[in-house]
């Protein structure tokens, strides 16, 4: 038995009871509500002001929120939907999956592109405005978008070529491992995250240690932007615990096989939940402008008509 079929059958031998169960949706729903709630309030303060979608730093801040909306909201959706109806269709658990992936594998890319733009922003401000333009900030999106569908895809067509029609038409635990089930896959994956981590750590690497170097005789704009891509480091590196999960999983069913269920839980909210809470603070909260924008946006909305 590999390791995806083992971790399947673990959940379904313990699973939670009634009261565990309920507390436990309970919680996650309350969690995603609360940081969409969040993230579709710096939607529309971003849509309602021109300041924001004409300046690069905020196009590529709100399209993190957005893959983060997508990433919350289908999590949860496969959270709830393995507690109500245990196993799904293979063709809906692959579109799933193949959404939510897209989203998750952008997130890393995406702060590594904002990591590049604050190193930009300080130690070549003079040809800031001229490098980072609207035009190209979307053409990076869609290079990014591109890159992960390269990533991604090959699952797709890998399962297409190799699995019986049939399979389609069964249902499982919806999980990567049990919709992408063939072992060229997992190969695949687990190169791709170790050239996903090499690259985006030598980008945030390389902008901080230049920017901090900046910080000692700059401004205090050099030293926010040094403390951003801090912030910017433990983001991608809660983002980039996904690529060590498939090994986290499997040596949490080995130490816990009877609290496994209790185990995935806590992965669940670290790794997936728990890094989408930190872009509204990093620019809904220490931002000056988005957050005075944002503010009225609040007051406007709570004060009666």
């Amino acid at each position: 038995m590999n390791v995806s079929s083992a971790n399947v059958t673990v959940v379904l031998m313990y699973r939670d009871s009634f009261t565990k169960a309920v507390t436990k949706n309970v919680i996650v729903v309350v969690l995603g509500i609360s940081i969409n709630y969040i993230n579709t309030g710096l939607i529309h303060t971003f849509r309602k002001h021109q300041i924001f979608y004409m300046n690069p730093r905020y196009i590529l801040f709100i399209h993190l929120v957005v893959n983060d909306m997508i990433q919350v909201t289908l999590t949860i959706m496969l959270f709830i939907i393995s507690y109500i109806l245990y196993k799904i269709n293979v063709s809906v658990c692959c579109t799933f999956i193949l959404i939510a992936l897209f989203a998750t594998e952008n997130t890393p890319l995406n702060l590594a592109c904002m990591a590049v733009e604050c190193y930009i922003a300080i130690c070549l401000p003079l040809r800031h405005v001229q490098i980072c333009t609207v035009k190209r900030t979307l053409l990076l999106i869609g290079l990014i978008w591109a890159t992960s569908m390269l990533s991604v895809l090959p699952d797709l067509f890998i399962t297409l070529a190799t699995e019986q029609l049939d399979f389609f038409q069964t249902r499982v635990f919806c999980l990567r491992e049990t919709a992408f089930r063939n072992p060229h896959i997992l190969k695949k994956r687990d190169i791709t995250y170790i050239v996903y981590l090499v690259i985006v750590w030598l980008v945030i690497f390389y902008t901080y240690f230049n920017i901090m170097f900046t910080a000692k005789t700059a401004s205090t704009d050099a030293k926010k932007a040094r403390n951003t891509i801090l912030l910017h480091g433990l983001q991608v590196m809660l983002c980039m615990a996904t690529y060590a999960e498939p090994q986290l999983k499997e040596a949490l069913l080995q130490w816990f096989p009877k609290n496994y269920t209790d185990s995935l839980f806590a992965t669940y909210i670290i790794i997936q939940v728990l890094p989408r809470s930190i872009s509204p603070i990093i620019y809904g909260i220490r931002d000056k402008t988005f957050r005075m924008y944002l503010k009225r946006y609040l007051v406007c909305k709570m004060s009666p008509k």
